[in-house]
């Protein structure tokens, strides 16, 4: 081989070398469906590189959509609606699986229509490790494709969006007025975050069935926290009350209060769980308390929140 056979070759290997570093250095268009989960949305574009992995991309729409962080999600993989899906793991790379899909896939498309798509769908994760599906992904993006086009021609109003965005305690809202908190709690209701703060007050709206949020896990995890390091939950209330108790050597009081239906027998039966769960473990440290059941305050508020949310508030 002669020298300029060499330096042909190396140039060869240099420019693929160039082309592949390019490549991987580029940024793609990743389009995930996040189905029930972000009302109003039909997809969400997120910019990833050849390396981006699953649970990257995942934060990204999360940070995008606003949704909830206390709940855990998974990116799937699907070639047509009804299909079935591929669950991607943490870290898996969907850049790289969507190069390998056929160049008419990687073309945005606004029907509704197409039944044979690749597309990368975020789903809930159920706390026993499976997969909420929420229903068919096909029905409610035609849904919300005839809700778009009905919005377009004026026969639907727009949707009103929440002004000042989701907020946890409604005294951090930039504008106090009854519209916004009304807004706020609906916002956060339809998200299924029944609580919200008040500064050390706790906001709940009664969701007349079962939530999975009062489980062993969510009592590990709001032990010895304060008001406002996590997600507003009863719990919180509980622990807060337990703690303050322990270090001030003093009764601790919590009244709950609400009209009829609001929740009040639930939301003590709580209570009580958390404080069981969190004496029995001071108990086995040796830290023995009498914990007293609250008595429940039946005091009407001057609103029924419930129908408020119901009919929209009002202005």
């Amino acid at each position: 081989m002669s020298a300029r056979d060499a330096v042909g070759g190396l140039a060869v290997a240099m420019g693929t070398l160039g082309r592949r570093q390019r490549l991987e250095n580029s940024e793609f268009t990743v389009r995930v469906y996040p189905g029930a989960l972000a009302e109003g949305t039909i997809y969400c574009p997120i910019s990833a590189r050849k390396s981006t992995t699953a649970a990257e991309a995942i934060e990204r729409v999360l940070e995008r959509l606003r949704l909830d962080r206390a709940r855990c999600y998974v990116l799937a993989e699907v070639k047509e609606f009804g299909g079935e899906e591929w669950i991607l793991n943490p870290g898996d790379c969907p850049v790289q699986r969507m190069l390998l899909w056929p160049r008419g896939a990687l073309e945005p498309t606004t029907s509704s229509t197409t039944t044979s798509d690749y597309r990368f769908l975020l789903r809930q994760k159920n706390l026993d490790g499976s997969i909420h599906y929420g229903g068919s992904l096909q029905m409610w993006l035609r849904v919300t494709e005839e809700r778009r086009r009905m919005v377009e021609r004026g026969l639907l109003p727009p949707p009103r969006p929440v002004a000042h965005g989701d907020h946890a305690d409604l005294c951090g809202l930039p504008q106090l007025s009854e519209r916004a908190l009304l807004d706020n709690l609906r916002a956060r209701f339809h998200q299924e975050k029944i609580y919200t703060y008040v500064g050390s007050i706790l906001i709940v709206i009664n969701p007349f069935r079962f939530l999975p949020i009062y489980n062993p896990k969510y009592v590990k995890m709001y032990d010895d926290h304060s008001l406002g390091d996590l997600e507003p939950h009863i719990y919180a209330v509980a622990d807060v009350a337990y703690h303050a108790m322990l270090q001030r050597q003093s009764n601790q009081c919590i009244v709950i209060s609400g009209e009829s239906g609001s929740g009040k027998t639930q939301s003590t039966n709580f209570l009580i769980h958390h404080l069981t769960a969190l004496s029995q473990k001071g108990f086995a440290s040796g830290n023995q308390k009498q914990v007293r059941l609250p008595h429940v305050n039946e005091a009407p508020g001057p609103r029924n929140l419930s129908a408020e949310l119901a009919r929209g508030g009002s202005g």
